[in-house]
């Protein structure tokens, strides 16, 4: 043995990187790149020969049957758009639903001899086609002859034969190629590949073998084939509409939708399942982290782009981003939700856009949005950091659930509204609703996250010297007091609140928000003793511009005098109900005899919130008190949404077709300026 000890050399530093990063390939790791784009195609070659070639070469395959002439069948008035609820769409392509049977007419050199000739239609999609991926499906017009596609002839006159396809009702959904084959002895002869022959397989939610099929056909026109939509906003007691044109059916759109899934690079072959198609579509939706659609903005800052606000349809921000494949400016969780809900409406997915009023955005995942005071009653606007949306607007898409027990299909909540991230990237579910009413948050995807929008606790803690906090009062009815969407078929709104939870108090409510702890939901355990005061706050409907009263009622309901330490503040806040400034604040001291009732009325004038307005102008007025006698707090909380002038529209005389008429529109300028 030598004494001298072994030293490893040192490695040697990798060289620093100059220029571009090197591009990384699949080679080595992959046989071929996986298929991600709807848009990339193959070439299908033209022959196909079983032999090798002779001296002469191949030989010639012109004495076989020859295809002259394909009838795509692809007209609006034609058999095929109309049964498969297509006509709508502005296309030059046959768009059918899979599951259903359609129709292409195919004229050849000669008439058909079935006992002789064999041929096939081929569909084709992506750029890697097999037939065991779903991706290369030869249809077949013989019974003994089947793939998963069904096919069959249902007529021939002298050289054209009807044949009838019916795809698979679970297959990719997306752009296809379509080839006729023929095969002869030597080989096989094709279509040249042509765009005309190009078509589009969608969801089909008419057919019950589909993971989308809704039975009822008066929610089908409503949530698939309706185009203008009502979506609310406001505040919960006061709601206010604002219509939208979704356009699914607009020129451009389908190419639009199908390409933000190639912008993702979801693999094709995932493209038949709707629970992954929607929650890729909830994370591209958002700018956030994959360069998506469109770009959140809640400043009130929209210099470089559009108001989200301004926006009234979803055709132009699909359009714009499929042709500047760069993510679009600005929107806020209505404008997400509403060209989500374009998205699914063209893909053939129902879906309908859903408002919750005082949706709580929990930070901390917990069921608790924590308010912190001082020891006195008055609000520590630094330390509170939870917020509740005055309204929330998300989706919610019809679909099965064969990932989750039975009885948790139907309606699934999808929000592409960047809140929170899920499995690493701003998204949201899909959750089932029915998952979430029963408390069983565990079940993928985001179900927690919901269940807390719309049960949160509202806490108010006090905060001593020492910093600690102490729960004082806590409010278990404020957040998602109320859930909205439109009525199927009417301009009315429909209350789905109960689809979503139970009545508060009741005995079904408390098993699930236990059910809903099981799985992890932390809640607030502690019950403060009620109070003997009550603070009401009234209902106002106030324009911008206008001075106002603001009537707290202070009512006693002990046998004895009450004095209160009161502080009524008020904000601006955005929707979203972060405080913007304080306007308001003022520190009455009120006595209140037994059983009687006290009013304290807050001058509230124009100038002291119009010049620190923020957009959608919403007030926020909060009342908390400690009684003096008792050493208890009270609290309570309003959102007064300030109306903007009303327009008045007039139109002169009787509407008639091709004449003209006259429309004057007018408004009321309120101010002194």
């Amino acid at each position: 043995m030598s004494d001298e000890a072994t030293i490893a050399a040192p490695s040697p530093a990798p060289p620093a990187p100059t220029g571009p990063p090197p591009k990384v390939t699949n080679r080595g790791r992959t046989a071929a790149p996986a298929a991600s784009a709807n848009s990339e195609t193959s070439d299908i070659p033209e022959y196909e020969y079983f032999i090798q070639p002779g001296p002469r070469g191949y030989p010639p395959l012109t004495e076989y049957l020859d295809i002259s002439e394909v009838d795509m069948m692809k007209r609006p008035d034609e058999s095929n758009k109309i049964a498969h609820h297509t006509a709508l769409y502005h296309s030059d392509y046959l768009i059918v639903r899979r599951g259903q049977e359609f129709q292409v007419k195919i004229t050849f050199s000669r008439p058909y001899k079935p006992a002789e000739d064999k041929f096939a239609l081929e569909f084709v999609i992506g750029s890697s086609p097999q037939f065991s991926k779903g991706t290369y499906v030869p249809v077949f017009p013989t019974k003994q002859r089947q793939t998963t596609w069904e096919g069959r002839i249902t007529n021939t006159s002298d050289n054209v034969v009807t044949m009838a396809i019916t795809p698979a009702a679970n297959c990719i959904v997306g752009k296809y190629q379509m080839y006729v084959a023929v095969v002869t002895p030597y080989g096989i002869r094709r279509t040249r590949k042509e765009s005309t022959r190009d078509m589009y397989i969608l969801f089909n939610p008419w057919v019950a073998e589909d993971a989308v099929f809704l039975d009822d056909e008066t929610e089908r026109q409503e949530c698939v084939m309706t185009e203008m939509g009502i979506i609310y906003h406001g505040s919960y007691d006061d709601i206010a509409e604002r219509d939208w044109n979704y356009g699914q059916f607009n020129y451009g759109i389908l190419d639009s939708c199908l390409y933000i899934m190639d912008r993702a690079e979801m693999p094709i072959t995932n493209r038949g399942d709707p629970i992954k198609i929607v929650r890729v579509a909830s994370a591209m939706l958002n700018s956030r982290d994959d360069e998506g659609v469109l770009v959140g903005n809640w400043s009130g800052d929209y210099t470089y782009g559009v108001a989200p606000t301004s926006w009234t349809g979803s055709t132009d921000i699909l359009l714009t981003y499929n042709s500047s494949k760069m993510p679009v400016c600005y929107a806020q969780c209505w404008v997400y939700a509403a060209v989500f809900n374009t998205f699914l409406r063209c893909l053939g997915i129902p879906s309908r856009v859903v408002t919750n009023y005082y949706s709580a955005h929990d930070n901390d995942g917990n069921l608790k949005t924590d308010i912190i005071m001082d020891e006195n009653g008055k609000i520590d606007r630094n330390r509170t950091r939870d917020s509740i949306w005055n309204y929330h607007c998300w989706n919610e898409c019809y679909m099965s659930r064969p990932d989750l027990p039975p009885g948790f299909g139907g309606w699934q909540v999808v929000d592409a509204t960047p809140q929170e991230t899920s499995d690493g990237m701003y998204r949201c579910g899909p959750a089932s609703v029915q998952a979430i009413k029963h408390g069983q948050i565990c079940f993928p995807f985001d179900a927690a996250f919901v269940f807390a929008e719309i049960n949160s606790d509202v806490v108010f803690h006090s905060r001593r010297k020492d910093g600690t906090l102490e729960p004082v009062r806590v409010n278990r009815t404020h957040v998602g007091r109320l859930v909205l969407t439109k009525s199927p078929g009417d301009v009315t709104r429909r209350d789905i609140t109960d689809q979503y939870k139970f009545a508060e108090g009741s005995t079904e409510e408390r098993t699930v928000l236990e059910k809903a702890e099981e799985y992890g939901c932390k809640r607030e355990k502690s019950s403060p003793p009620a109070a003997d005061v009550d603070v009401v706050l009234p209902n106002l409907e106030i324009s911008v511009g206008d001075n106002f009263e603001l009537n707290v009622e202070f009512e006693n309901k002990s046998d004895e005098r009450r004095t209160v330490d009161a502080y009524i503040s008020g904000s601006v806040v955005y929707y979203t109900g972060v405080a913007s400034t304080e306007f308001l604040f003022l520190t009455p001291r009120v006595v209140i005899e037994p059983k009687m009732n006290k009013k304290e009325v807050a001058i509230v004038e124009s100038k002291k919130y119009m010049k620190r307005l923020v957009e959608q102008a919403n007030l926020h007025f909060i009342v908390t008190g400690k009684i003096r006698e008792t050493g208890l707090i009270i609290t309570a909380m309003k959102v007064v949404t300030l109306r903007n002038p009303k327009l008045i529209i007039e139109v002169s005389g009787r509407g008639k077709v091709s004449e003209e008429m006259i429309a004057t529109v007018e408004f009321t300028n309120p101010f002194s300026f």
